[in-house]
C-alpha cells in the first residue's frame, strides 16, 4: 500500500487529496499551498481513510476522486460520514467520468461540494475556503451550544426538584404550552430550557422574551414584527419574536408584565398559529411552541381584569412550579459546591473547598433571593477566600434584621441594609412606608454614587436590571433628588 506524501503546515488548515492521477494530485498541490493550505495526498480511498485515523495529522477537508483503483470514491464518502471522528468533515467531490445519478448520490451521501474534471481553479479555491469556514464554524457553535446546555443543567436531589424533573420529562415530548411560576430567581428560563432541549424541538431555535423589558408601545411590533413606514421609525420590515421561533420555542418570561392589547394577539397566535406584522394584513402560519413564565399570581390579575382570562387557561395547559430554594433546603449545600467549582474553573482559580460551618450557615440562610442570591453569595466568598472558604468569608445576612415580620413579603427583591430614615417628630410611619423610604433612600444614595450607570447598580443592589427599573418608576426617582 502507498503512503501518503504531505506538504503540511503547522497552522494552515489542512487539505487531503485523493485521487489515483499522480498530476491531478501535484496540480491541486501547487494551487492549495499557492494559496496558503497544507496538503497531503493520497493515490487511493484505504491510503485516505489510513490517513484520517492519524491524530498526529488533523485533516480539515478532503477532496476526493469518485473513481479509484480498490474501494470508490463513494464507499469512502460512506465510511467518511460513518465515522464519529469525520462525519462532519466537509468533502468536496470530483470526477472526470461522473453522471447526473453519481453527483446526486454524492451529495445525498453528504458530499459538501460536486466539481467535474477538468478542475476550475478559482472555483476550487473559493470552494475550498467556504467549506472549512463553514465547518469550523459549525463546530464553534456546537462548542458553545454544549457549553450551554450544561451552563443550564439543574441540580438538586430532594423531593420537589425530582418532582419538578418528572413534570419536565413528560410535558417536553409533547406540544402543550407551559406556564412557569414561581418566585425570582429561582430558576424558571432553566425549566424552560430544559423543556426546550428535551423535546423534538430541540435543534431549532429558542427564543426568549423579556416582556417587562420592551416597552408597551413596542411589544407588539416586538412580538409580531412590523412592514417598513408602519410607523416612526420603522425603516425596515422586522421580523418578530414569533417569527424567529418558527419551529422551535418561543420562552414568555414575565408574561404577567404584557400589554392587553398584545395578549389579545398573542392568543389569537396560540389559537391558530396566526400572526399579523404591525402595519401589514398579510397573515403568516408559525408553527411555535409557548413556554411562559411570572412569578406573579395570574388568578390575581384576571380577577383584576388586568390580564385576559382566555389567554390564562390557554397558556395553563400544563402548569409547573418551581420551587423556592427555602423548601429544598437539602439542595442548597450541593448548588453552592457546583457554583464554586464552576466559579474557580471559569476563572482559572485553583479549586476550593468549603469548610462545613459554610454548608450549615449558608442552609440555614433565608434566601428570598432564592438560587440567584445564592449564586452571588457563593462566587463573593469564593473571591475573598483562600484555598478554603470559612465562615468570615461569607457576607453577612442582609435579610436578618429587627424589622422583618413573621410573615415576609416575597413578592420585595432582596436588598442590603437599609440606611436610617429621618422621621419628623410627633409621626410615625407603617413599618411598610418605613421600609419602602428607607429603600427609596439607599437606590438613589447608589445610583447618584455610580452616576446613575443602572447596570453597575444592580449589580451592587442584588436585583435584576428590569427590577431595578420598576422601583425606579415606582419610587418616582429621578435624576437631581435630594
Amino acid at each position: 500500500m502507498a503512503a501518503a506524501t504531505d506538504t503540511l503546515s503547522p497552522v494552515a488548515p489542512t487539505v487531503l487529496v485523493v485521487d489515483d492521477e499522480k498530476n491531478i494530485r501535484l496540480t491541486l498541490e501547487m494551487v492549495l499551498t499557492g494559496a496558503g493550505y497544507g496538503v497531503l495526498q493520497a493515490p487511493s480511498a484505504e491510503v485516505a481513510l489510513e490517513v484520517l485515523k492519524n491524530p498526529n495529522r488533523p485533516v480539515d477537508l478532503v477532496i476526493l476522486d469518485l473513481k479509484l483503483p480498490g474501494m470508490n470514491g463513494l464507499d469512502a464518502l460512506k465510511q467518511i460520514r460513518s465515522d464519529d471522528v469525520t462525519k462532519d468533515m466537509p468533502v468536496i467531490v470530483i470526477s472526470g467520468h461522473a453522471t447526473v445519478h453519481d453527483a446526486v448520490l454524492a451529495i445525498k451521501l453528504g458530499a459538501t461540494d460536486f466539481f467535474e474534471k477538468p478542475l476550475n481553479r478559482d472555483r476550487v479555491l473559493v470552494s475550498v475556503d467556504n467549506c472549512i469556514r463553514t465547518a469550523r464554524l459549525s463546530r464553534t457553535v456546537e462548542n458553545m451550544r454544549a457549553e450551554l446546555e450544561q451552563r443550564y443543567e439543574m441540580i438538586g436531589t430532594s423531593p420537589p426538584m425530582q418532582a419538578l424533573f418528572q413534570a419536565i420529562d413528560k410535558v417536553a415530548p409533547t406540544k402543550a404550552s407551559c406556564l412557569i411560576t414561581g418566585e425570582s430567581g429561582t430558576g424558571k428560563e432553566l425549566v424552560s430550557r430544559a423543556i426546550h432541549r428535551l423535546s423534538p424541538r430541540k435543534d431549532a431555535p429558542f427564543v426568549k422574551v423579556n416582556c417587562a423589558a420592551i416597552p408597551r408601545e413596542l411589544i407588539e411590533s416586538e412580538l409580531f414584527g412590523h412592514e417598513r413606514g408602519s410607523f416612526t421609525g420603522a425603516q425596515a420590515r422586522k421580523r418578530g419574536f414569533f417569527e424567529q421561533a418558527h419551529g422551535g420555542t418561543l420562552f414568555l418570561d414575565e408574561i404577567g408584565d404584557m400589554d392587553h392589547a398584545a395578549q389579545a394577539k398573542v392568543l389569537r397566535a396560540l389559537q391558530n398559529g396566526e400572526i399579523v406584522r404591525v402595519g401589514s394584513e398579510h397573515v403568516f402560519n408559525v408553527d411555535v411552541r409557548v413556554l411562559a413564565a411570572t412569578n406573579k399570581d395570574l388568578t390575581k390579575s384576571v380577577a383584576a381584569g388586568t390580564f385576559r382570562e382566555d389567554l390564562f387557561f390557554r397558556l395553563d395547559v400544563f402548569p409547573i412550579r418551581v420551587p423556592a430554594l427555602r423548601d429544598r433546603r437539602a439542595d442548597i449545600a450541593l448548588l453552592a459546591q457546583a457554583f464554586v467549582e464552576s466559579f474557580c474553573r471559569e476563572n482559572g482559580l485553583r479549586p476550593k473547598r468549603m469548610d462545613p460551618a459554610v454548608r450549615e450557615a449558608l442552609t440555614s440562610r433565608k434566601w428570598p433571593g432564592n438560587v440567584r442570591e445564592l449564586k452571588n453569595v457563593v462566587e463573593r466568598a469564593a473571591i475573598l477566600s483562600s484555598d478554603v472558604i470559612t465562615i468570615a468569608d461569607l457576607p453577612e445576612d442582609p435579610h436578618e434584621s429587627p424589622f422583618d415580620d413573621e410573615q415576609g413579603d416575597d413578592s420585595r427583591d432582596s436588598q442590603p441594609p437599609m440606611p436610617a430614615v429621618q422621621v419628623p417628630a410627633g409621626t410615625r410611619l407603617t413599618l411598610r412606608e418605613y421600609r419602602d423610604s428607607a429603600e427609596k433612600t439607599y437606590i438613589l444614595d447608589v445610583l447618584r454614587e455610580l452616576e446613575w450607570n443602572i447596570s453597575r447598580a444592580a449589580v451592587i443592589l442584588g436585583v435584576e436590571r428590569t427590577n431595578l427599573h420598576k422601583k425606579i418608576r415606582t419610587y418616582g426617582i429621578k435624576r437631581g433628588d435630594a
